[in-house]
């Protein structure tokens, strides 16, 4: 169970990121310079653009060299070194510091339940987006 746990949180944290990102490009921010292949895009239209410049096979790259960095973290918990699924460590901000074993549970539940949501969330607004073909909030 481990690690079909480590997948959800994994996928949750992902659409969390995405979600914003998506609903980010279509409100219209954007990093600076921006390449003059990249004026007007949409977050629909992005993913050919980016694919037919190279950039997504940059980041397919990164990210895969991202995941198996967290394999060796995944085989570890899996051979009972005594991780929590998810748990690699980093609490930059330190929500979790100082805090009693029963409000981390509750923390580490809200990351579950709004991970979940998430993947919902994600999932309809790219179809919302790519229905309407219009910007957020894609009516």
């Amino acid at each position: 169970m481990d690690y079909l746990r480590e997948a959800e949180l994994k996928h949750g944290r992902i659409c969390m990121m995405a979600w914003l990102g998506f609903v980010a490009v279509d409100c219209g921010v954007r990093v600076y310079p921006l390449p003059e292949a990249y004026e007007g895009l949409t977050s629909v239209t992005a993913h050919d653009a980016l694919v037919q410049s190279g950039a997504m096979s940059q980041l397919l790259i990164w990210f895969g060299f991202a995941e198996c960095f967290s394999w060796l973290a995944i085989s570890q918990m899996l051979q009972g070194s005594g991780r929590e699924a998810g748990d690699y460590g980093l609490d930059p901000l330190g929500f979790l510091t100082d805090k009693s074993e029963a409000e981390v549970d509750r923390m580490k539940l809200r990351e579950l339940k709004n991970g979940r949501l998430a993947m919902l969330a994600f999932s309809g607004v790219v179809t919302q987006a790519v229905l309407t073909q219009g910007p957020f909030p894609y009516v």
